[in-house]
């Protein structure tokens, strides 16, 4: 007797609720700081286009640090090599965890994110590529509009009060996540400068005392501070983007709990550096990355010269290609298919909200465009490119809010006032 088909699961269905909770929490967070990440961007747009510049100029390109290690860096420098190491810490945590207990832990429930993500990271690159080929530019700028700011994306939600499902909210957060790591091995890879080798045996060196720690169970943040700080000096010296530090130390820490364990150690130092990432490490980020002189000319620039301009088409038109057709076709292909309470219009809303590159997106075009004028011009594109990719997606996701307000009311309901959703208490919540 032939074996009955296998019933196909659900694409942005209810997630489980200990994947639940611990999307919710680390989204809080993203949220209020992409608030604050707003106003940092407005002021330092605001600032360098007024009398002041001048001021924010001085301020930005002032030197300060350790000459004696290579560490005599800029104001903007110590954001950008520095404390986005925290950043990107995080970032390594939740790529950690999402391997070990998240959506990427299985090949079936990874796939789908996965192709959606690579998709919107390979299409960007080739509208840019193209753009530029057309144009007669320069290519040094394909990576620029790869990479999507969750942070940013969410505070437009925040500013929006969309009531999108935890499942949509899962589903951007891990397209990000895994964002992150291709801009991360992009930066790796194709922005160093010459290697010094004995520094970089020396960052390895240091990561690979840091995983002994961590299989030896040994705790205590006076060893791990001083070696990651150690690990990052000699990463930065060896030629390597720093920040690539701060991913390895986020992937090397356990996320798994042992016996008698409240939180493991990635928990514990996320729960420490989330709020201050969020909160302070990104927001200075753009502060001083974001302040670019905008002026009719420099605009028109924008949409005349083909660097900037295969930066914006990329954002607002290959991210959104690149996620929906992956997305669908990776759906059309396995075993997922879409919640029947959403369509396929509420995913094509979330890969326009996915052009939304700042962050990242800012750190590399300082990497891939290093002369002071041709940075100003992919500055302000990333800029445009993301407000354009915000605007379109508050249209989308407005008309659709109606859905998003009954899918999370339902979701969050709670009448018995036992902190656990009524939702997940249903015998038929293992079906959806």
């Amino acid at each position: 007797m032939a074996a009955a088909p296998r019933e196909r699961s659900f694409f942005l269905g209810l997630l489980p609720l200990p994947e639940r909770n611990a999307v919710v929490q680390a989204l809080r967070t993203e949220t209020v700081g992409g608030l604050v990440l707003l106003a940092a961007a407005v002021v330092a747009l605001v600032w360098a286009n007024t009398p002041w510049s001048g001021v924010y100029e001085q301020i930005r390109d002032f030197h300060f640090g350790i000459p004696a290690l290579g560490l005599d860096l800029s104001v903007q420098h110590w954001t950008a090599d520095g404390l986005l190491a925290i950043f990107f810490l995080v970032a390594g945590i939740e790529l950690k965890r999402e391997l070990v207990v998240g959506e990427l832990r299985t090949p079936a429930t990874a796939a789908l994110p996965v192709i959606a993500a690579f998709c919107g990271m390979i299409v960007p690159a080739a509208v840019y590529t193209f753009t530029i080929t057309a144009g007669g530019g320069s290519a040094k700028g394909w990576a620029v509009p790869m990479a999507t700011d969750i942070a940013f994306a969410l505070a437009v939600l925040a500013v929006l009060s969309t009531h999108l499902p935890a499942a949509l909210r899962a589903f951007l957060l891990t397209l990000a996540v895994v964002d992150d790591l291709g801009a991360i091995l992009i930066i790796a890879v194709f922005f160093t400068s010459d290697l010094n080798f004995a520094a970089l045996g020396g960052a390895f060196a240091g990561l690979a005392v840091i995983y002994a720690l961590q299989r030896f169970r040994v705790h205590g943040w006076w060893w791990y501070v001083p070696l990651g700080l150690v690990t990052w000096a000699l990463m930065y010296n060896g030629g390597v983007h720093a920040t690539v530090a701060g991913v390895a130390i986020g992937l090397i820490l356990r996320t798994t709990r042992d016996k008698g364990e409240s939180a493991s150690p990635a928990e514990r130092t996320s729960h420490l550096l989330h709020p201050l990432s969020a909160g302070v490490v990104v927001p200075l980020f753009a502060l001083f990355a974001a302040g670019v002189g905008i002026s009719g000319a420099a605009l028109g620039e924008v949409f005349t010269r083909p660097e900037p301009l295969g930066v914006v088409l990329g954002l607002v038109i290959g991210k959104t290609i690149g996620i929906f057709a992956g997305t669908y076709l990776a759906a059309r292909f396995t075993r997922a298919k879409l919640n029947p309470d959403l369509a396929w219009a509420d995913v094509f809303a979330l890969a326009v909200l996915a052009g939304i590159g700042f962050t990242v997106a800012l750190l590399i075009g300082e990497l891939a465009f290093p002369a002071p004028g041709a940075a100003e011009h992919i500055k302000a594109a990333v800029l445009i490119g993301s407000l354009m990719a915000a605007g379109l997606a508050t249209l989308l996701i407005k008309r659709r809010n109606g859905i998003y307000r009954r899918l999370y009311d339902e979701e969050t309901r709670d009448d018995d006032h036992d902190g656990i959703p009524d939702i997940y208490q249903r015998a038929d919540t293992a079906e959806r």
